[in-house]
């Protein structure tokens, strides 16, 4: 077992003052440490860099106080993509790649790890890194059921690990401009948050074939804690339609929304009581998972949090003085107007992260905990998971936030944690 490693041991505790750099209102972030020099930045691994991957790795890369050394990936097509990526960005060879995260783990001279692998390796990967001394940026949905969403946050604690959940929307200007009108009861008293997740599908019949070859793609470790089933090229590119290895349009918009109305509600520590609501599930084929949702939940003081689809992502603040209503391209109405003529309307689209890559690193130099930290993130993954099991048994369940265990329910209780494939745990 790795000791706690701090990054300050690398000339970190000179890099303090050059880290003011924050979240502009213009929203663009400046990059701290813009001279420092390579013994005093910020050395980085990628893990998992299909599309989201390699986007995130786009805005580390902007980072002048950050070197990418190491790329990680089951997939051979896209190690090599991201490592052009790199190499072509500081003009050199340097960056080296790997099929094994534990080869990357590994190196004592690596601080930090960015995971954008598929959603349930996020807690597997994050405990294994904390344990070697990395801190982390973490892809979401973080977590595939409530349990391993509070057990990866009792183990970032014991390890005093910098962690951060990939939801951006914390350190956009305009989201931020909505809780703090909300906060100051521009609205009046909040009544209802309606969450708009946009559309769903993908589906298909999966047929098995022959296992790849490990040096283009290694499926079992593709696979991590899932049960192992035959390999499809549909299995794989719609995993998150299966219940083993995602988990929905619930948790997969919803770790951002939910998140974005704990805030707004000034709930981060808690959640509702009561989900209740309808699924719709394709008829026959792959998916296993509703690909329509409308669920309602209700907080202790009456204010209800509804899940939708459809074809708009956004979502709505109701009090009983006015409404306010933020798009996912940082587009806001509200009424009264006047909530918007307070200063000059902003509109930062959810594609911004570089406040929130800002954030982790300055939260690495201080060890701060990040604004996306491990409890909030998982609070508002609950919302989702608790959602989600509602609409499996097809009925209402009662939530105790404090216990974190449905109230007199058996069967919902089982739906909580699940058993990891060896040799895979938290």
């Amino acid at each position: 077992m790795h000791t706690r490693r701090t990054v300050s041991r690398r000339a970190f505790l000179a890099g303090v003052a050059a880290s003011g750099a924050s979240l502009a209102s213009s929203g663009k972030a400046s990059a701290a440490g813009r001279s420092a020099p390579a013994s005093e930045r910020i050395t980085l691994a990628a893990i998992g860099v299909g599309s989201r991957g390699r986007s995130n790795l786009l805005h580390f890369l902007e980072q002048d106080d950050v070197q990418v050394v190491a790329i990680c990936d089951c997939f051979r097509d896209r190690r090599e993509t991201a490592k052009a990526m790199v190499d072509e960005h500081y003009g050199n060879t340097d960056c080296v790649t790997y099929r094994r995260h534990e080869d990357v783990l590994g190196r004592d001279d690596i601080d930090a790890v960015a995971i954008a692998t598929g959603d349930r390796w996020h807690a597997v990967l994050s405990a294994l890194a904390a344990e070697a001394g990395k801190d982390i940026y973490c892809e979401k949905p973080f977590c595939l059921t409530v349990s391993e969403g509070r057990a990866l946050v009792n183990t970032l604690a014991q390890y005093g690990t910098v962690w951060q959940c990939g939801t951006q929307r914390r350190s956009n200007a305009t989201f931020g401009r909505v809780v703090n009108a909300i906060h100051k009861g521009m609205i009046g008293n909040l009544k209802a948050i309606t969450t708009s997740l946009g559309g769903w599908g993908g589906d298909g019949i999966a047929v098995p074939e022959p296992e790849p070859d490990p040096d283009e793609f290694d499926y079992d470790r593709w696979l991590g804690q899932a049960p192992w089933a035959p390999y499809s090229p549909l299995r794989v590119r719609l995993w998150r339609n299966r219940w083993d290895t995602g988990a929905g349009v619930i948790p997969d918009m919803g770790a951002h929304y939910f998140d974005f109305a704990q805030w707004a509600h000034d709930s981060e520590d808690t959640g509702p009581l009561t989900y209740r609501g309808t699924g719709v599930w394709p008829d026959g084929g792959f998916a296993e998972v509703p690909f329509t949702v409308d669920v309602e939940a209700q907080y202790a003081d009456g204010v209800r949090l509804v899940m939708q689809c459809g074809k708009c992502k956004e979502v709505h603040f109701q009090g009983d003085e006015g409404w306010i209503n933020c798009t996912d391209e940082g587009v806001l109405t509200a009424e009264p107007a006047s909530i918007l003529r307070e200063r000059a309307a902003s509109q930062v689209s959810w594609t911004f992260m570089g406040g929130h890559v800002r954030n982790f690193l300055e939260c690495m130099r201080t060890r701060r905990r990040t604004v996306s930290h491990p409890e909030v993130a998982h609070r508002a993954h609950t919302i989702a998971h608790c959602a989600n099991i509602c609409l499996r048994l097809g009925r209402e369940v009662q939530w105790d936030p404090a216990a974190e265990r449905f109230v007199g329910d058996d069967d919902a209780n089982n739906l909580l944690s699940r058993t990891m494939r060896a040799p895979w745990r938290i």
